[in-house]
C-alpha cells in the first residue's frame, strides 16, 4: 500500500509555524480526539485558532486596523493623503462610480464612496460594546504584537488541540532513498520522523531552501526595498487615541510604516540599499517619529535593521515539505500581505492534507500553481502603489520606468483608463486583493479613468445615490461607535459577548 500520511511535522514556531499547527490540528480532530499527529519542532534561540476574541485581544496587545493610509505617495504635498479601506466601495460592481466620481472635482473616493475612511478619520472603532466576537459593524482585521502571537497560539495548540511541542536544535536531514525527508536530527534528542514536513523556519528557509535548494525567484528588479529598520515607541500620552489604520508615509527612497497597538507604536522605515544610506534612513525614520509626537530624535535608541531579499520561491511544496510563511517568500510589508498568505497557506494544507504519498504530488502541483499565481498578483498590487507616483527623487523615477512594471500591471493600467478594476480582472476566488482594493490604490493615486457608459446620465444618478447612502450611513454610525481606545480597554476588562 502508498505510505498513507500520519504524522506531519513543523519546524520552526512563530507566528507562521503555530497558525499552521493550529489549523491542521484543528480540521483533523473529532470527538474521540486528533486523526493526525502534529509536532513542532522550535528552536530555542530563534526569537519568535478558535478562541476567544477577547481573549486573543488581551494576550497580543491587539488593536483594530480598519485599513491604510498613505501620505506623501503621490506628490508629497501637505494634502497629498488617501485611504485603502476594508470595506468595498457603496454599490460596487453595480455602478459606474468613476463617472459621479469625477464630476465631484477633487473629492476623495475612498471617502465619497465608503463610511470607513471617515470612522478612521474619526478614530472610531469597528464595533460597539455589544457587537458579538468576530461580528462586525464595519469590517476589520488587526493590528499586534507578533511574539506575543507566537505565544498565544503556543498555548492554544499544545493545551486545546494537542500538538506536540519539542524544542531542539534541528542539526541534519535525514532522507529516503526517493529524496523525501525522512526524519530530523534533533541536537541531544531522538531522531523526529515524519510523512509531511512544513517549513515555517522564515528567510533561513532551512528545509526548502537550505536542503532542497528551491531558490527564489528575485524580484528587486520591480519592488526595490531591500532593508527595514524598526523601533517601538511608547505613547506621549498613554490614555491617547489609537490609530485604526496603518500608516504609511512615503520618504525619499522608501516609506514609514506607523502601526498603533494600545501600549505602544510599532515603526519602522523600508527602503532601497541603491538609493539611500542606512545612515540617512535612521536619520529620516527618527525625524518622523519626533515629528509626530514620538521622543526627541536624539533620545531614542538604536533602530533594529532586517535585511529583505525580495522574492518567492515558486516550488513551495517540492516532495514531502512545503515552505510557508517568509520561508516561502516576502517581498515587503506594504499592505500586510504576508501573513494572510500565512493563513491561505495553513488552511489551504489542512483542507487538502494528502491522504497518501501519491496523492502528495498531485496536491503540491495544484498548491504551487495556486501560490505562484498570488505571489505574482501580490508583487503587482504593490508595484501599483508606485508605479503612479509623480514623486522626483531618484527612487520614485525608477519605478516609473516602464521596464520595472510587470506586463500584466501595464496591460491592465491600458484597460483602466476607460473601465474600472472589475472582477473580470482577478476572477479567481479568494484573491488576496479583490479588485475593489486595486479601484481604491489606483483612484487614491490619482488615475482619472474617462468610462464610456452606454447611458452616462443613468450613471451620475446611481454614483450619487450610492455616494448619498455612504454620506448618510457615515452620519449614523459615527455617533454610534466608540473610541478606539475604548472599545479596547472595554474587551480587556470586560469581554465580548459570544454569538
Amino acid at each position: 500500500m502508498e505510505q498513507a500520511i500520519r504524522h506531519v511535522v513543523i519546524v520552526g514556531g512563530g507566528s507562521a509555524g503555530w497558525l499552521t499547527a493550529g489549523l491542521i490540528a484543528a480540521e483533523h480532530r473529532d470527538r474521540a480526539g486528533p486523526s493526525l499527529d502534529v509536532t513542532v519542532l522550535e528552536s530555542p534561540d530563534v526569537p519568535a485558532i478558535g478562541v476567544g476574541e477577547a481573549d486573543f485581544v488581551r494576550a497580543c496587545d491587539a488593536t483594530f486596523k480598519q485599513g491604510s493610509q498613505f501620505v506623501g505617495w503621490v506628490d508629497g504635498s501637505a494634502q497629498d493623503r488617501y485611504t485603502h479601506p476594508f470595506s468595498l466601495p457603496r454599490g460596487y460592481g453595480d455602478t459606474q462610480l468613476a463617472v459621479g466620481w469625477n464630476a465631484r472635482g477633487h473629492a476623495s473616493f475612498a471617502h465619497l464612496a465608503s463610511v470607513q475612511p471617515h470612522l478612521c478619520d474619526a478614530g472610531r472603532g469597528p464595533k460597539q460594546f455589544a457587537t458579538p466576537e468576530y461580528a462586525a459593524v464595519a469590517n476589520y482585521a488587526y493590528h499586534l504584537d507578533a511574539t506575543a502571537l507566537g505565544g498565544f497560539l503556543r498555548q492554544h495548540c499544545v493545551g486545546t488541540l494537542g500538538v506536540r511541542h519539542v524544542v531542539g536544535h534541528m542539526d541534519a536531514v535525514m532522507s529516503h532513498d526517493n529524496g523525501d525527508i525522512a526524519a530530523l536530527q534533533v541536537r541531544g534528542q531522538d531522531a523526529l520522523a515524519g510523512d509531511l514536513f512544513v517549513d515555517c523556519t522564515g528567510l533561513r528557509a532551512l528545509l526548502l531552501g537550505q536542503h532542497y535548494g528551491i531558490a527564489p525567484v528575485r524580484v528587486d528588479d520591480t519592488l526595490f526595498n531591500d532593508r527595514a529598520l524598526a523601533l517601538q515607541v511608547a505613547y506621549a500620552d498613554p490614555n491617547g487615541p489609537i490609530a485604526c489604520q496603518t500608516i504609511s508615509t512615503a520618504q525619499r527612497a522608501g516609506w514609514i510604516w506607523d502601526i498603533g497597538l494600545s501600549a505602544r507604536r510599532g515603526v519602522g522605515h523600508v527602503y532601497a540599499s541603491t538609493y539611500t544610506s542606512d545612515d540617512q534612513a535612521e536619520d529620516d525614520l527618527r525625524r518622523y517619529i519626533e515629528a509626530s509626537g514620538g521622543p526627541a530624535a536624539a533620545s531614542l535608541p538604536a533602530a533594529r535593521r532586517i535585511d529583505l531579499n525580495p522574492g518567492y520561491r515558486a516550488t513551495p511544496w517540492h516532495r514531502n515539505c512545503v515552505a510557508v510563511g517568509l520561508a516561502s517568500g516576502f517581498v515587503e510589508p506594504l499592505e500586510a500581505s504576508s501573513l494572510v498568505l500565512v493563513e491561505l497557506a495553513a488552511a489551504r494544507l489542512a483542507d487538502e492534507m494528502p491522504a497518501n504519498r501519491a496523492d502528495m504530488a498531485l496536491l503540491a502541483a495544484r498548491f504551487n500553481e495556486s501560490f505562484a499565481y498570488r505571489w505574482q498578483r501580490v508583487i503587482e498590487f504593490l508595484k501599483l502603489h508606485y508605479a503612479l507616483s509623480h514623486r522626483q527623487t531618484p527612487y520614485w523615477q525608477a519605478h516609473r520606468r516602464e521596464e520595472t512594471i510587470p506586463q500584466r500591471l501595464r496591460e491592465l493600467l491600458q484597460l483602466w483608463q476607460h473601465q474600472p478594476p472589475s472582477r473580470s480582472d482577478f476572477p479567481r476566488s479568494e484573491e488576496i486583493f479583490p479588485s475593489a482594493s486595486w479601484q481604491y490604490i489606483l483612484y487614491g493615486m490619482g488615475a482619472r479613468p474617462q468610462p464610456r457608459p452606454a447611458r452616462l446620465a443613468e450613471s451620475l444618478l446611481a454614483a450619487e445615490a450610492c455616494f448619498a447612502e455612504s454620506a448618510a450611513s457615515t452620519q449614523r454610525m459615527l455617533p454610534a461607535l466608540p473610541a478606539h481606545r475604548a472599545l479596547v480597554e472595554h474587551i480587556k476588562a470586560h469581554g465580548l459577548p459570544r454569538l
